[in-house]
């Protein structure tokens, strides 16, 4: 840690941020949580993203033999901007990896700084397989994203810039956390000074790569991970960041999509700046915490690492934001089928604002509705469900089915009596060109596509739901076929959402 402790204080971070990211009051967050909560803004950076502050300390170490040859970085980001933004102001040459699904936001910000982009594969893994032999066979030196001691040495400025910013009541920072570098870096350097704060990592509950391991005490490698925090979706976080957090990280919480939707929704409206997903992982995190009273009555902050959104996400965030706030219950509500059922179940919703209304014909005995219902809380979501069965009318609450959120609810109306033995499969799928067709081609013409729904939300990878005619004695070796196409999936067959709208 004093090792770390003397490299942050001896970063070459000022030549590209003279001064410190503000750390600004959230008064609406404060006064809805009871706490005082402060923004540490390093959406600010000429890239939007903290990763220029590692990346530049490690480059401007380079010697003048090393900067003659050149750099070389994969990336599907803002490590990639990071690099790119410190080569143009060092005058080194660039060359940055990054996969053939990263959004044409990020790569066109690299080029814009200079850099000459390769795009590989569909995934960091083949981008940083690429780089590893660029650097080899050119010599170029190769610029880790997180596991390296002047990078997170680098990432640690923050916590030094905190320490002269933050009130003294400070209780606790909150850190997005994916491989690993801003946390090791903001909780040595923090806790060299004052060992009594709290600093906190917040993963997507489907990217927890540094949780895991601190539980098992050792470096856990996922076999899959999330897509929608992209900037923090690493399967395996490093060796140095993972001894650095812990020794030093007081642990990580795990945060949904809807409850990040929320946090970019809240910094808006505080800000009127849109984070990424990973950017509003800390605000998300730092929500749980008090509302589970993890926390006392001291300072919170949150470390907004950045806002490199595509536009086309925002329609997405909007729509799961007010889930994850718990200010919207979606609900798969029952009625019976016949004049006069729908006027009965408006009723007893009662001056509730309805936000979703979708239903279609479907057999004449019963009728299914999928109605999303503005609420306070979850306290009061519930207490709506018990309410409506009390009156008669049969209802499940699909707030937490992302399938039902995802794909569902814009499918509401298609049944057909023609479908038989169907499955249902929620695909991963690469936003890049080919990616259908390289499905549908190791899928197959043995069993016909009965159900296809997809939807590109500006995303590297985007959500595919599929549906299979295939008789029983058969799936043994769909599974097996599957499994052979390359992209992730679970089985959605006996999603109750798709039970109630599609079967």
């Amino acid at each position: 840690m004093d090792d770390l402790l003397r490299r942050a204080l001896d970063a070459r971070v000022g030549d590209v941020l003279p001064a410190p990211t503000p750390l600004d009051p959230a008064p609406i967050l404060s006064a809805r949580l009871g706490v005082p909560v402060l923004l540490k803004r390093e959406d600010l950076t000429p890239v939007f993203s903290f990763k220029l502050r590692g990346a530049y300390n490690r480059m401007a170490r380079l010697t003048a033999g090393e900067r003659a040859a050149g750099v070389v970085a994969a990336s599907a980001g803002n490590h990639a901007q990071g690099v790119a933004y410190a080569a143009s102001r060092l005058g080194i040459d660039a060359q940055i990896v990054m996969p053939r699904t990263t959004p044409s936001l990020k790569v066109d910000a690299v080029r814009r700084l200079g850099a000459a982009t390769e795009l590989v594969g569909d995934s960091y893994a083949a981008a940083a397989e690429r780089a590893a032999e660029i650097a080899r066979d050119e010599r170029r030196t190769l610029i880790p994203p997180f596991d390296d001691l002047d990078v997170i040495a680098g990432q640690g400025t923050i916590g030094l810039e905190l320490l002269h910013q933050a009130p003294r009541d400070l209780e606790a920072v909150f850190v997005p956390v994916g491989g690993g570098g801003l946390a090791a870096g903001v909780a040595a350097v923090m806790k060299a000074v004052r060992p009594d704060l709290r600093v906190i990592g917040v993963e997507p509950d489907d990217s927890d790569a540094m949780g895991r391991s601190l539980a098992a005490g050792e470096r856990v490698a996922l076999d899959h991970i999330g897509i929608f925090a992209d900037g923090v979706a690493v399967k395996q976080v490093g060796v140095h960041t993972f001894a650095l957090c812990r020794q030093w990280l007081d642990g990580c919480l795990t945060v949904t999509i809807d409850e990040i939707c929320a946090a970019i929704r809240d910094v808006f409206a505080e800000t009127r700046t849109v984070l990424e997903p990973s950017g509003a992982l800390s605000v998300a995190g730092l929500k749980r915490a008090v509302q589970a009273r993890k926390v006392k009555t001291g300072a919170l902050v949150a470390v907004t690492s950045g806002a490199n959104m595509n536009f086309a996400r925002l329609g997405y965030v909007a729509e799961r934001a007010a889930v994850g706030e718990h200010r919207e219950a979606i609900l798969a509500v029952t009625i019976p089928e016949r004049p006069g059922a729908f006027l009965r179940f408006c009723a007893a919703l009662g001056p509730r604002n309805v936000t979703e209304f979708n239903y279609r014909l479907a057999t004449r005995r019963e009728a299914h509705v999928f109605v999303g219902v503005e609420i306070g809380d979850a306290a009061e979501g519930r207490a709506l469900v018990d309410e409506l069965e009390r009156g008669g009318h049969a209802c499940v609450d699909l707030s937490g089915d992302d399938v039902a959120k995802t794909h569902i609810r814009h499918m509401v109306g298609g049944r057909t009596p023609e479908v038989r033995d169907e499955v249902l499969y929620d695909f991963e799928f690469p936003e890049r060109p080919g990616a259908l067709l390289q499905f549908l081609t190791g899928l197959g013409s043995q069993w016909n596509i009965s159900l296809f729904h997809y939807r590109n939300h500006g995303a590297a990878f985007g959500r595919v739901l599929c549906g299979l005619e295939v008789p029983p004695k058969e799936r043994d070796e769909l599974r097996v076929r599957l499994d052979g196409l390359g992209f992730s999936y679970t089985e959605a067959t006996d999603n109750q959402a798709g039970r109630f709208f599609l079967r």
